[in-house]
């Protein structure tokens, strides 16, 4: 199921301080990084930007996105001393970075096998790969969009083969521990989401990101009813506390790998 249509930067920054707490808690473990430039792969529309510029000042810090609109936004900011639209799957540095910094991409790639030990490859000696990225595919509020889809349009969902995009972190940890000093942790955050009088809090934080793939292959028709029936369900999996606003728990995966400085 492709993304389709390009990112909206107004949609995906509604929520913008809830997506930047969990990238400032992967910046706060990233130590002693050798010379190098920064590169913040699939930055998005540059919300960590500021923090890369502020935390290694003097280092180059290159943005790569395939969304025009988010490149627009990330390089609007000032941080970033280049931003290249690229695919992140297929992106390799011309020089080893000091830094990959990745916040919320990896889990729109597959093979991570793969992808994720080439780019702690890619990286200088005694460089880290720092990566973050949600684990809330089997919650109600990405469950729910995988069945509603499937059940009111089989014609352009089917998830009979589908896998979590993103596996457990000891998975990770079995993968990448061999490579270097590795640190894997998970946390569940607890968002409390505000209403703004359309749709369901959980399905507005979703428009922003889990909600666009299935949106881009929808009619405007379609969206209301797929839209309506994902309401009604996240108002009984996330009810209204008593002033209104939802609790929304929410899951990621952090990894911080820091290579040798000299090669096996």
């Amino acid at each position: 199921m492709a993304a389709g249509k390009d990112w909206s930067p107004e949609t995906y920054a509604r929520f913008w301080g809830l997506r930047l707490r969990p990238a400032l808690d992967l910046l706060a473990q990233v130590q002693d990084l050798p010379e190098g430039d920064v590169v913040d792969l699939g930055c998005g529309n540059g919300a960590v930007g500021p923090a890369l510029a502020a935390l290694f000042p003097g280092r180059k810090l290159i943005g790569i996105d395939q969304s025009p609109a988010m490149l627009a936004e990330a390089a609007a900011t000032g941080a970033y001393r280049r931003c290249l639209s690229e695919d992140a799957a297929m992106w390799e540095p011309a020089t080893p970075p000091a830094l990959i910094f990745s916040n919320a991409a990896l889990q729109w790639l597959g093979d991570h096998d793969t992808l994720l030990p080439r780019l702690a490859g890619s990286v200088a000696p005694g460089g880290t790969l720092a990566v973050q990225m949600p684990r809330q595919f089997n919650a109600p509020s990405h469950r729910f969009l995988r069945e509603f889809a499937a059940d009111m349009f089989p014609d352009r969902f089917d998830f009979v083969d589908w896998h979590p995009p993103v596996r457990a972190p000891v998975d990770y940890h079995r993968l990448l521990a061999p490579l270097g000093q590795l640190n894997v942790w998970e946390t569940d955050y607890i968002h409390r989401l505000e209403p703004d009088g359309v749709g369901h809090p959980v399905r507005r934080f979703t428009e922003g990101a889990a909600m666009r793939p299935f949106l881009n292959l929808l009619s405007p028709s379609e969206t209301e009813a797929f839209a309506a029936r994902y309401d009604e369900a996240l108002a009984a999996a996330y009810p209204a506390e008593d002033d209104g606003s939802v609790l929304f728990p929410f899951r990621r995966v952090f990894i911080v790998l820091q290579m040798p400085a000299h090669p096996f």
